[in-house]
Order: C-alpha cells, then structure tokens, then sequence
C-alpha cells in the first residue's frame, strides 16, 4: 500500500510538469505570432482598424467644431435654410484640444480632430484626400481643412491693450506665431517696447490659447510691467466677452457670425485642423466624404472604409 501511495504522488506530480511544458509551449507560440503580427504592421504595434467607430468631437460654440462641420460639410442647411450641425448624437463630446487628444489616445477606435498647431505624437493625424496636414500645405492651399485665429475687441481698447495687439501683429510678434507650428499674417511694420503698465484680459479660444499664451510671454518680457492674463474657453463665450467688456480682447478659431455684432475681428494666423486618430489604428488617410460620413453617423465601423 505504501509503495501504491508514492507511486500515485509520482504519476500526479509527472502529469503536472507535462502540464505546465504545454502551457509554456501555448504562450510561446502566441508571443511568437504575436510579435509576426507586430512585424506585418511596421513593428509599431498598429492593427487593422475594426470595430465600431468612437466619434469624439468638440462641445457647442467651439470655434474648432463650427469650422469642421462647416469644411467637412456636416453642417446642412434645413428645409428652412437655417444651418443645422449634423454631429451624430452618439459622438462623445470634449470641452478642450487637450481632452480631445487624451480621449483619442487613451481609445484605439476613436477619431476626433483638433488644432494642427496642437498635435503632437500622442495621436496621429490623417491625411485627407491624399494631402498630410503641415504648415507647408495650409500654407499652400493643397489642405483645404484650414480656418482662421481671430482676436475679437470693441472700438477704444485701452493704451495697453492696443499695444499688445500691435505686437500680436508686428514681426516679432508673427515670428513668434510661425515659431510655434501656424501660418504668420504679413506683419505690420516691427515693434519697440512701450513703456506701459496695467493689466490685458484675453479669454476665449482654447485652439488659439496656446499661441496666445506665447504671445503674452513675449510681449511681457519687453513690457514687464504689463500683465496679461489669458483664459480658455471656447469661441463663442470669447467674443460674447468681447462684445460684454468682460475682456479686453477674444479669441476665436473661427470668422464672426453676423449675429455677433459690435466688435471687430483681425486675422492674427491661419491654422489647419487636424483629423485625428489612435496610434494603434493602421488607417492614414481619409477622403472628405468619408469624414462627413463617419462625424454624421452613416458609417459606424471601421470595417466598412475597407469595403
């Protein structure tokens, strides 16, 4: 009996070991087409797109969204003529440039779109109808998904204000403006410090906020004992701010609507919008129709851009 007893142990302990050796021989042949897989897409990791497309596009009155619907033709005109944002209702909706970039990140099936002058590798941006977005192609005209940085302020704008605004537009203030990933504006003679003090309000745009916080820093240095205070929003509550004297100056990524009366507007940069998608997705370009489709809702999956 007792020689039965150890023998048993022996059998049970050998099954075991012949158990764990198919386990490791299972998981090394998945590492290896695993890493094959990897190999075939460039070695990057990124994966034919499939699945149901995630949609992520930017709240109402962002001057982002009113200029993507409007250049990708999302927004229609209604029986009445009236333009109406065609958005899909089941697109997620972000308040900012940076939370749509960590969304798009952070989802292999997302696609969204943002500043060109606010990308960065964490996304990747497409090509749309065969032109990649760059600086170089807004500035040529061959990527047509481009819209204008406007600055917004009522007639009589304080000394100080005025002359931040004189920099904006100057060489250096351009220079500054091309340094930083956007399309100058012919600048408007150069600039030579002030002098002034007191305080500059800016609010608005969280697509020109960027490159208005850049400004703000050079003007600063020449002018220390000015103070410019920049705050992000969203287009639509920059030049309501503007227009309110909540502001000295809005900022807005989009032209004025004839509704939005009693201020003016300058043309400070022009800027792309990027179309953009996960790392991990294998797609790289797009056609126009195909973005109006997927941002209206009648393509849902990434499956059917293949077919």
């Amino acid at each position: 009996m007792k020689r039965k007893k150890i023998f048993t142990l022996g059998l049970v302990a050998a099954l075991g070991a012949m158990t764990v050796l198919a386990g490791c021989g299972n998981n090394a042949a998945e590492n290896n087409n695993a890493s094959a897989a990897q190999q075939e897409d460039g070695g990057n990791g990124a994966s034919a797109p499939s699945g149901a497309i995630s949609v992520v596009s930017r709240e109402e009155g962002s001057g982002t969204r009113g200029a993507f619907t409007e250049l990708f033709g999302v927004e229609q005109e209604d029986a009445d003529g009236n333009k109406v944002d065609m958005t899909t209702t089941a697109a997620e909706v972000t308040n900012s440039t940076a939370v749509m970039m960590t969304t798009v990140a952070g989802n292999d099936n997302a696609i969204g779109y943002i500043s060109l002058g606010s990308l960065d590798d964490s996304v990747k941006a497409v090509k749309i109808d065969g032109v990649e977005p760059s600086v170089d192609t807004v500035a040529d005209g061959t990527y047509k998904v481009a819209r204008p940085f406007n600055v917004v302020y009522k007639d009589g704008l304080s000394d100080v204000a005025q002359d931040f605004l004189n920099y904006i537009m100057s060489e250096e203030g351009q220079a500054v403006i091309a340094e930083d990933g956007y399309i100058s504006q012919p600048a408007e003679g150069s600039y030579t410090a002030s002098g002034l003090s007191g305080d500059v309000s800016v609010a608005g745009s969280s697509s020109v906020t960027p490159v208005m916080e850049k400004l703000a820093e050079a003007y600063q240095k020449l002018n220390p004992d000015v103070n410019i205070e920049v705050q992000q929003s969203d287009s639509t509550t920059g030049v309501t701010s503007a227009q309110e004297g909540a502001c000295d100056i809005g900022m807005a990524s989009r032209e004025l609507k004839d509704s939005e009366t009693g201020v003016e507007s300058k043309v400070i940069a022009m800027d792309g919008i990027a179309v953009i998608v996960n790392n991990n997705n294998s797609i790289t370009d797009l056609t126009s129709d195909q973005v109006k489709q997927i941002f209206m809702g009648e393509v849902t999956d990434w499956s059917e851009l293949a077919k």
